[in-house]
């Protein structure tokens, strides 16, 4: 498990508490039951009214994988596809067919079994490649859920301190109260904006980059695969498989030429 989300989080909430106790606060003040029922209910009923059920669902299913998932080793395919590219130079296509069963990645064994079967090149790039668009459609609508409620909390958690105001005017004729009440009423509004930026926008982030990830491992194996059926020489095929990596890449060619 890629270990940046848990550590993120941690350290989001320990700038936010350590910076209350240096300026003298207590952080038992800020976990008001009221405030954080408002604020985490209030912006999951409005994320998922602007769901589906399924939707909603999934979302939660994608933030569970996005958090527990195995960083996505991107040139672990590359020796694999570069071993096949040999085999298959020095003994003929139809040699992998024994090979097939032993790899381990589904959609890397799914392209060379289509390979080996004679698919033509374009139809096996295009069936491939849809999958590579699914996975990152997946990704996205997993990630909206998390999208919604970081718009949403910010105004849930004012919607908590107007609420919170009405009843510091209820109770003006107690001086004594006050300080504490108003007090109480913001903390809704922190929680709003805590949860929307420390919590809800970066996993959906997270829920995105996870399957970009998976979708760039994807898009070399159908390269490594496509390279493989056409006969390539195995340097070529590591090669060019290298170039595509660090083209994907941030930074890389393909995202300057996006820019």
């Amino acid at each position: 498990m890629d270990p940046a989300a848990i550590i993120g989080l941690v350290l989001g909430f320990a700038a936010i508490f350590t910076a209350q106790i240096l300026e003298g606060g207590n952080p038992a003040s800020i976990f008001l039951i009221p405030a954080m029922i408002l604020v985490f209910v209030g912006s999951a009923g409005a994320s998922m009214a602007s769901n589906t059920m399924s939707g909603t669902i999934g979302s939660v299913k994608w933030l569970i994988y996005a958090m527990t998932a195995k960083k996505t080793d991107v040139d672990g395919v590359i020796e694999p596809l570069v071993k096949l590219a040999e085999k298959a130079r020095r003994e003929g296509l139809l040699a992998l067919e024994s090979e097939i069963s032993g790899v381990e990645d589904e959609f890397m064994r799914k392209g060379l079994q289509m390979a080996v079967d004679g698919t033509d090149p374009d139809d096996l790039y295009e069936i491939l490649n849809a999958e590579v668009k699914a996975k990152k459609a997946a990704a996205a609508k997993g990630a909206a859920l998390w999208n919604d409620a970081g718009g949403y909390a910010p105004t849930i958690g004012i919607i908590g301190t107007v609420l919170g105001l009405i009843h510091v005017l209820e109770n003006l004729s107690q001086p004594d109260k006050l300080g504490h009440l108003i007090a109480a009423a913001f903390v809704a509004t922190l929680w709003g904006v805590l949860t929307a930026n420390v919590m809800f926008l970066p996993w959906a982030k997270r829920i995105k980059l996870v399957g970009a990830n998976e979708a760039e491992r994807m898009s070399v194996i159908i390269e490594g695969v496509l390279a493989i059926q056409a006969g390539a020489n195995p340097r070529i095929v590591a090669t060019k498989l290298r170039a595509k990596i660090v083209a994907d890449a941030p930074g890389g060619t393909a995202a300057k030429d996006a820019a």
